[in-house]
């Protein structure tokens, strides 16, 4: 399979037109993945537009890629949403990678009452800034056409105007009475899926009231408790399968 490459500039760009890589992405495709003149790539702008084209001059400062075709894939009707509570270490970071990789359309940072990890208001920016720089790459590594979107973090209020304003948002509760694999979902929906992951300790009990009585639905994945890092690519994985996705 060909190297995909991302540049927001990439949807202005036409068959016949020339898409030049520069800084460090330039640097990486010709001394890192060691890509040729002649060799064939993708190059999109994370907006849908999709391009094909041969590498006409490569060099670690720059590489020029002549588009050969165009494709515009239009963002899904049924977005499927990540909620990932913060987490230490790198545990809600590897929920976002694996999340992007499979198929997830957005990814909602939550500031949940037992997360270890807390973004104040100096912080917040940047580890948003941080997980959309690790989407990018994994949307980049697994030839996305739309790079899924990194909300601002959110809190428990917020994520109940959400379920309240109509979208279906479903708790992963390990004791939840009703499996996500039993739910009915249908690939002509339109609207939100929106999946929330607590942090290690679960999400407390207040949570689930508030989610719930706001119209979530808590649904559990299997008899076995999953990592925060495990639970949300797990469910959608689900919930790809529910659709047809996969």
């Amino acid at each position: 399979m060909s190297l995909h490459f991302v540049r927001d500039d990439a949807g202005s760009a036409g068959i016949g037109d020339t898409v030049r890589l520069t800084g460090a992405e330039a640097h990486h495709a010709a001394a890192v993945r060691r890509i040729r003149v002649g060799e064939e790539v993708t190059v999109g702008d994370g907006r849908g537009a999709w391009l094909s084209g041969v590498c006409t001059a490569v060099s670690p400062r720059e590489v020029e890629i002549r588009i050969t075709a165009r494709t515009d894939v239009p963002a899904p009707a049924l977005r499927l949403v990540l909620v990932q509570a913060l987490a230490k270490g790198d545990r809600d970071e590897l929920a976002v990678q694996a999340a992007t990789e499979l198929g997830i359309d957005e990814i909602v940072p939550w500031q949940a009452s037992r997360s270890v990890s807390r973004w104040d208001p100096a912080k917040a920016e940047k580890g948003r800034a941080r997980w959309a720089t690790i989407v990018r790459e994994a949307a980049k590594q697994s030839h996305r056409p739309w790079v899924p979107e990194v909300a601002v973090v959110e809190t428990t209020k917020q994520l109940a105007a959400r379920a309240a304003s109509g979208a279906r948002l479903l708790v992963l509760e390990p004791t939840a009475s009703i499996a996500l694999s039993s739910l009915a979902l249908a690939r002509d929906d339109t609207g939100d899926v929106i999946l929330v992951v607590g942090p290690e300790g679960g999400v407390a009990p207040e949570e689930l009231e508030a989610l719930s009585g706001a119209g979530a639905t808590l649904v559990r994945l299997g008899d076995t408790v999953l990592r925060t890092s495990t639970a949300g690519p797990a469910a959608l994985a689900v919930v790809n399968a529910a659709l047809g996705r996969w």
